[in-house]
């Protein structure tokens, strides 16, 4: 293994992951987007003879440089800490209280998309694993795209704010849910009812689990920590704790991604349960922001990663390119369809407005549908071409949500009006 090159390879793809984040966000588009696209040039910029790739000794494929290994190997490591930090903000209280409207503008939220996308896939492709793969994709909802808008705009204590929050987390663990589903699917080669039942109840077994830990475990293990710095403090005038927080986060984060993943469910789905476990305590840990500082590492690998899966010379055909603004139509028709529906059915109060802020809000796929594309592309599920469709339309959602979200909120709630009470109910 030749160090030297590896971390040069490291430092120079973290500097331009860091340049392309920061124009982005200028720009107002979220950072990842610059990310993945940053990959995509670094995969296929080449003059002559010479690309980048071959001068950060890195090539994929069946046979990857060592260099290339480093890169994976972090790139996977930072989905495991998204999903988990995803989880930190994933009470398990909030789950409990978010009111019918969520639930039923999440379940709409979730049929709706993976009927249009499993359809559309059967009909076109014809693959039944490369449709349910879209339809796990369509499903997705990045709640920390839509949470970002709705904070920028002050609006978080709006009710339509608080469904759309409510039924994104809820989005979130169906989500995991249907991916577990679709990865035992594709493992196991059959469609059957028995497979479905058996991978669907070990999914809600390891969330109910989580959840029964969450109530009993946990708050006893938060008591021993206070009670044992109580004592010492008193003792010694000084506290040396017999855990790091953060050392017992970590902990949890990979035990739980190595049991999802002995049991049959992606590691990531351990790794967002192990982050909902926690999360009641993360803000008073000081977890989020310890966690955030390693995964920011991590993450600019993971889109990068994304990016350079692409080969445009292989994508670059009329196929994918109508294909990519199909799946596109569909994903943001089926979303709105679907919460609008779950609004009307969940809310009666609700007025046209509302529901269409609440449905816009839901959109954005962002990081989640990305994941989901890229485990099934690592996988050899999905062909680079379907990989790609489904990244377009996960970035593509990301990026026109928030000025759609914005403009619906600001028509409802201009500037200058404040909430009354009945606002927030």
């Amino acid at each position: 293994m030749d160090i030297g090159s590896i971390l040069l390879a490291l430092v120079i793809l973290l500097i331009l992951a860091h340049l392309s984040a920061r124009i982005f966000n200028k720009l107002g588009v979220p950072g990842l987007i610059g990310e993945i696209i940053m990959g995509i040039i670094i995969a296929n910029l080449a003059i002559g003879d010479w690309s980048l790739m071959s001068m950060l000794d890195i090539s994929m494929g069946d046979d990857p440089s060592e260099n290339y290994e480093v890169i994976e190997l972090f790139a996977e490591l930072g989905v495991i800490f998204l999903l988990f930090t995803v989880g930190l903000d994933t009470k398990i209280s909030d789950l409990l209280s978010v009111g019918k409207a969520a639930v039923l503008v999440a379940m709409m939220g979730v049929i709706v998309p993976f009927v249009f996308g499993f359809a559309a896939i059967m009909i076109i492709d014809g693959s039944t694993i490369h449709a349910m793969f879209m339809a796990a994709a369509m499903v997705a909802t990045s709640v920390g795209i839509t949470a970002r808008v709705i904070k920028d705009m002050r609006l978080i204590d709006a009710k339509e704010s608080r469904i759309i929050i409510g039924a994104a987390v809820i989005d979130d663990v169906l989500g995991m849910i249907v991916l577990a589903v679709v990865l035992g699917m594709a493992e196991s080669g059959t469609i059957s009812i028995s497979s479905i039942a058996t991978i669907t109840i070990m999914a809600v077994a390891f969330v109910l689990i989580v959840m029964a830990m969450a109530k009993w475990l946990v708050p006893r293990v938060h008591t021993y920590f206070h009670n044992r710095k109580e004592k010492i403090v008193d003792k010694t005038g000084d506290y040396h704790p017999l855990m790091n927080k953060l050392f017992l986060a970590i902990i949890v984060c990979f035990g739980f991604a190595w049991l999802a993943d002995s049991i049959g469910l992606a590691a990531i789905i351990g790794s967002f349960l192990g982050g909902m476990l926690l999360a009641d305590y993360a803000w008073e840990w000081g977890l989020e922001k310890k966690i955030d500082a390693i995964s920011t590492l991590f993450l600019s690998f993971f889109f990068l990663n994304v990016g350079m899966q692409i080969n445009l010379s292989e994508c670059a055909s009329w196929y994918v390119v109508g294909l990519s603004l199909l799946i596109l139509f569909l994903a943001v028709i089926s979303k709105y369809i679907g919460c609008e529906i779950g609004s009307k059915m969940g809310d009666k109060t609700l007025d046209k407005q509302s529901r269409s802020i609440i449905a816009i809000g839901m959109i954005p796929r962002g990081e989640v549908g990305i994941i989901v594309a890229t485990m099934g592309y690592a996988s050899n599920y999905i062909s680079v071409e379907m990989y790609a469709v489904v990244v377009v339309m996960a970035v593509a959602t990301t990026i026109i949500a928030p000025p759609l979200l914005s403009k619906a909120y600001r028509k409802k709630y201009p500037p200058e009006i404040k909430f009354t009470p009945e606002d927030m109910v």
